[in-house]
């Protein structure tokens, strides 16, 4: 699991911005950011793991709403500044019960 951190290039924050995809459709999900812990914790367990910036806090996706999501594959960007999450979703991806969080098309 190191190997992966070597790539990864985290901002002075220590996050890294995280893109979900829906791994069978390919559909854009969500963007929210990572940090090393919600990496590790991701890998091992399956469960998507995220980093809330608002809450200063660790919040494994779905975890009140029932909305999960399952790692089926991870890819690192060839900067190493963006994570590509394949996920299997369970439920709507946003908060605001739409499938996915990119539903307001702005041109």
């Amino acid at each position: 699991m190191e190997d992966i951190f070597k790539r990864i290039t985290f901002n002075e924050s220590g996050l890294v911005p995280a893109i979900a995809q829906c791994h069978k459709t390919g559909e854009v999900l969500m963007m929210a950011w990572m940090n090393r812990e919600s990496i590790e914790k991701t890998l091992a367990s399956k469960d998507v793991y995220y980093w809330s910036r608002a809450r200063g806090s660790l919040w494994r996706k779905g975890e009140t709403s029932g909305h999960t999501q399952k790692l089926v594959e991870l890819y690192v960007d060839c900067d190493g500044d963006t994570l590509l999450l394949k996920v299997e979703q369970k439920g709507p991806a946003c908060h605001t019960g739409q499938k996915t969080c990119f539903f307001t098309k702005a041109l």
